[in-house]
């Protein structure tokens, strides 16, 4: 075979799948080619075109290019190599070589997007984990090396410098391409991302800016070709010694397929080479790791609650949008991945079944979601086959039962939900089942085949002017082309389709489109309002001519429509902008700067409020009416909760008026909404400061519409923050009102508890202190109104009575007693209302006052009678009677708690077992008279063993506090310990010995081996106490006599017993 043909050749297939033809079509709306994506995250030089080495390799430094270079230019884009060997029998060396050469991507641009999550990460340009800028930090470094092109496939080594704790470490990388695009990757570091390494992206840019001095050879195939049977076996001899650890399984496994006839390598003709590029067949598209994307996106959306997931699925739709205005095929395929992931969420199984909303960060990710598939359906030069590719999937997604409806609520497809929530002036088909898809799917109907759309998006001048002709519809008075075609979510997500996919100047001409139309459908809604306007105050009701809500509506309308007007305004320093001559100021004048002169007059106008007066008429378009006499409207309206004209008004409407749809508001938006309110309603307060009339005029409209007690009470604060200068004295009206918010933030949440609540309390009071003692003492008088029994206590009561809050008032005593007894009345009412929480802090804040004092404790006694209180409580009060010096107060409370006190057998570890512990010592201490008093109902309260047996040990040791009193006193004797065979010890002993023969029959019952040991542990224990009394020897035999008696079916527990215990 000659150097152009290769017969013993055959490719291999590409690893990469996905839709064919990764560009479209060339616009017939724009010469230009598609415009990249924005300037890349790294620092240095950014993104460019063929760089220096392929400028010089084609004939830079102002030299015109070579005809072989401008055609193997454009053959390298388009075709593949096999389609040149099919067309061409004999293709010459030299012009296979530039052809290859040619064939790796030239712009690095292009490697950014494949190497960077985010387009505009924050501070980019020093971010050093961004792996593109990684990877151009190793190619400055000189970090690449060995770098050699072999037909389709480049390789060469990496080396990472030396770190503080690692070594300098190489990687081998190996990149194949195909057609300007990569189609593989393969680097031997162990990073796994949905995004080029940056060894990848090292050994790329090396190629783009070094080209000449990579050395190039022809596909391997070409080589070996040109070799005799000798030269070929010696070669493969040699490459099996070099690498015999690596090859040489798979070279024996080869050579007998081969040697065996009728094998299937002996069937095929040629054999695969992989560096001579894909064929005819494989898919043209940039490599894309399908799993990694899964994997990914699974991970962040287990991880859902987290900001930082929602931040980096949000960088995911961003990337594919990027992908798109390349017109890059892979935009497409990674949002299937993505949203095959998204439906395999587990959550939305359980939020159908429960029947419960999904939360504001999911909604709006399905949101972009839905909206992303617009713009893919909406893609105005796809294929027709690739549309239908989409609307399958996108209706098979539909008919999941977990496919999320569009208002992120599933309660709305419980069959009579609906019609409870159907306005009666929508049509039936709006209660109809809207997944996120349905607009997608409705989207894949529209085309772009208009004329007068067409007429819109080819030319500036399209409509400049014309005067109103026989169409009405298409131009406004002015002769400025309208858009009608569509209703106006639909019409703008036409003009985010078209920048979504690289054509920002037919986005522009759309967008002006619309804003004429917007403009003079409000100028008919203004007359119609004025010939109206006595009917409407006559019915005192509104016409509602926007039932679907624009603000946080699903498509964004209103947003997508902003930023395409405003975006050719911006200048890009770097000059990378999608929109050519925008580094410049436009011109003003309509002929003064070409076609970017004639574009300003209708963007400027519509976008930019160059209106004449009263052009966009009442409603939403702003916050008050034109005229003087007409009531001011609300920018964000709630359709649901206003009144709705009748359904036969709607059809007699203006014919502009066909944009709008029927649709209930975005209801996530509120929380967005609510928050801008109080914003509005903190200036207004601040503005209003030193004006008492308007200061009561903002709160009875704060009071009015904000709802949120949240929000109520940051605007409190607010409020109270601007009213206490540091420099200035404070204004008492705007305190007023500050506690006024904030008493009825109290009021609002008094029977919903919120994790701020005692943050709020707290707050109240020192706000009530700032005013004054007045202040302070009616939030105590109407406590039962504002706080709970226990926020009243141990905050308001407290707070309001110590040294610094009086220091603060500066009181008088007279005040400061007054101030002092309204507290104690407080406490004394919380203790009555809930005993169990308010008595101790109760009895703690009336020390001082020896009536409040003794009303605290009686209430203390007559809620435990009542079983109002539990034996924790009590036991609570009695310690802090006994800290108080009153032991018999304590007494007398220790023994009440035990009668609400039962501890079982097998209780060891009860709560109280410290207290109970605690009261015994109490009334040994107290004398023999409190002791025989308390034995009783120890022993009906306790029957732990163990425990009684603590106790009965304690009871036997003379008391701590005589023993040390008899130390002191020479001539008396110590007191002698209680005797065990005299009352009250020796009741107690017997119920100890009761309880262990009990517990044993009881633990004995359902006792397993590996328990054994534990058991006759317990039975030592037993005998310690049996021994206690006078006969307990021939107890404790007689004890075990009747358990090796009863239990004699468990032998080798019986023998352990007798091996112990004899």
């Amino acid at each position: 075979a000659g150097p152009g043909e290769a017969p013993g050749r055959a490719r291999g297939s590409s690893p990469s799948a996905g839709p064919r033809g990764a560009r479209g079509r060339p616009s017939p709306w724009s010469t230009r080619p598609p415009s990249g994506a924005a300037a890349p995250p790294g620092g240095g030089r950014g993104p460019e075109g063929p760089g220096p080495g392929a400028a010089a390799e084609g004939g830079g430094g102002g030299r015109a290019e070579t005809l072989l270079d401008l055609s193997a230019k454009r053959v390298a884009e388009t075709w593949a190599f096999e389609q040149v060997e099919e067309r061409f029998s004999r293709v010459p060396e030299p012009v296979q070589k530039r052809i290859v050469f040619w064939s790796f991507p030239r712009s690095e641009r292009e490697i950014c997007m494949y190497s960077s999550l985010g387009c505009h990460p924050p501070e980019g340009e020093r971010d050093s984990r961004v792996p593109f800028n990684r990877g151009l930090h190793l190619l400055q470094s000189g970090a690449v090396d060995r770098v050699l092109q072999v037909g389709f496939h480049l390789s060469g080594t990496v080396t990472e410098p030396a770190g503080p704790s690692e070594p300098e470490r190489s990687f081998h990388v190996s990149i194949s391409f195909d057609r300007c695009k990569i189609t593989s990757v393969s680097c031997a570091c162990d990073n796994r991302d949905i995004f080029y390494c940056a060894h990848v992206v090292a050994l790329s840019l090396y190629r783009i800016r070094n080209a000449r001095q990579v050395e190039l050879r022809l596909p391997i195939s070409e080589t070996l070709s040109q070799m005799n049977r000798d030269q070929l076996q010696k070669f493969v001899q040699y490459l099996i010694s070099a690498h015999h650890t690596e090859v040489l399984p798979t070279a024996q496994r080869l050579a007998d397929e081969i040697l065996l006839l009728g094998s299937e390598i002996n069937r095929v003709h040629g054999a695969p080479d992989p560096t001579a590029g894909a064929g005819i067949e494989d898919a043209n598209c940039w490599h894309l790791d399908e799993e990694q994307i899964q994997e990914q996106v699974r991970q962040l959306l287990s991880n859902g609650g987290y900001y930082g997931a929602s931040k980096q699925l949000q960088s995911m739709f961003n990337k594919v949008r990027e992908m798109l205005r390349m017109r890059d095929s892979n935009g497409a395929r990674m949002l299937i991945l993505m949203t095959e992931q998204f439906l395999e969420d587990p959550r939305l199984a359980l939020w159908r079944q429960q029947g419960a909303g999904m939360t504001d960060k999911c909604r709006q990710l399905w949101d972009e979601l839905g909206a992303l598939w617009v713009c893919v359906v909406l893609n105005p030069h796809c294929k027709p086959e690739e549309r239908a590719l989409w609307l399958a999937l996108l209706k098979k997604w539909n008919k999941l039962d977990v496919c999320p409806l569009e208002e992120g609520n599933y309660s709305f497809d419980v069959p009579g939900a609906t019609a409870a929530l159907q306005l009666p002036s929508v049509p039936s088909s709006a209660g109809a089942r809207q997944t996120v898809f349905g607009r997608a799917i409705k989207a894949g109907e529209l085309r772009w085949g208009d004329c007068h759309l067409q007429k819109i998006l080819g030319s500036d001048c399209y409509g400049l002017g014309m005067k109103t002709g026989g169409d009405k519809l298409c131009f406004d008075p002015q002769g400025r082309p309208l858009w009608l075609g569509d209703p106006f979510p639909t019409a703008c997500a036409r003009v985010d389709a078209l920048r979504s996919h690289g054509y920002p100047r037919e986005a522009l001409r759309l967008a002006a489109a619309l804003g004429n139309t917007m403009r003079l459908q409000r100028r008919h809604q203004l007359e119609s309002y004025k010939q109206q306007k006595k009917e409407i105050l006559h019915k005192g009701s509104t016409s509602i001519t926007n039932l679907e809500g624009w603000v946080g509506h699903p498509l964004d309308p209103i947003g997508c429509l902003c930023r395409t007007l405003l975006e050719p305004c911006r200048t890009d320093q770097e000059g990378l902008s999608l929109y050519p001559g925008t580094g410049r100021d436009v011109p003003r004048s309509v002929t003064g700067g070409g076609k970017e002169g004639v574009l300003v007059n209708p963007v400027t106008v519509p976008a930019l409020a160059r209106l004449e007066p009263g052009g966009w008429g009442p409603g939403r378009a702003r916050a008050w009416g034109s005229s003087p006499d007409q009531p001011p409207s609300p920018i964000h309206r709630l359709p649901v909760l206003e009144t709705v004209m009748p359904a036969g008004d709607i059809l007699h409407q203006n014919p502009l008026d066909s944009m709008m749809a029927n649709r209930f508001p975005r209801w996530f938006i509120l929380g967005h909404l609510e928050t801008r309110q109080c914003e509005l309603a903190s200036a207004m307060l601040t503005a209003a400061k030193g004006d008492p009339k308007w200061l009561h005029t903002v709160l009875g409209s704060i009071q009015q519409n904000i709802h949120s007690p949240a929000l109520l009470f940051k605007l409190a604060q607010d409020a109270c923050k601007t009213a206490t200068p540091a420099s200035a004295p404070p204004d008492a009206t705007l305190l007023n009102i500050s506690l006024e918010l904030g008493l009825q933030v109290m009021r609002m949440t008094l029977n919903t508890m919120t994790w701020r609540r005692r943050e709020m309390v707290r707050w109240l009071v020192s706000c009530a202190t700032e005013i004054g003692v007045q202040a302070l003492m009616n939030i105590m008088q109407n406590w039962y109104s504002l706080f709970t029994p226990i926020e009243a206590t141990t905050i308001v009561a407290v707070t309001g009575t110590t040294p610094a809050t009086l220091l603060r008032l500066n009181l008088a005593f007279g005040q400061r007693d007054e101030l002092c007894a309204r507290a104690r009345a407080v406490a004394l009412q919380c203790a009555m209302k809930d005993p169990q929480n308010c008595s101790l802090p109760a009895l703690t804040l009336c020390e001082k006052d020896h009536a409040a004092f003794e009303a605290a404790y009686q209430i203390v006694l007559d809620s435990a009678a009542a079983a109002g209180m539990g034996h924790s409580h009590l036991f609570t009060v009695a310690r802090y009677m006994e800290h108080r010096g009153l032991p018999l107060r304590a007494y007398k409370l220790a023994t009440l708690a035990f009668s609400h006190l039962s501890i079982a057998f097998n209780q060891d570890t009860h709560p109280a077992v410290n207290d109970v512990l605690w009261a015994c010592s109490l009334s040994h201490s107290l004398g023999k008279s409190q002791l025989s008093a308390i034995v009783p109902l120890i022993i009906q309260s306790v029957q732990c063993a163990p425990m009684l047996s603590d106790i009965l040990r304690r009871w036997s040791l003379p008391p701590p506090g005589l023993a040390a009193l008899s130390g002191r006193r020479h001539a008396a004797k110590p007191p002698a310990a209680p005797g065990l065979d005299k009352a009250p010890l020796c009741q107690l002993l017997e119920a100890a010995i009761a309880a262990y023969v009990s517990t044993t029959h009881s633990r004995l019952t359902h006792i397993s081996p590996r328990h054994y040991s534990e058991f006759i542990e317990f039975l030592c224990k037993a005998r310690e106490t049996f021994l206690l009394a006078p006969d307990g020897h021939l107890q404790f035999g007689q004890f075990l006599d009747n358990l090796k008696q009863t239990y004699k079916g468990k032998k080798k527990l019986m023998l352990l017993v007798r091996e112990r215990f004899g």
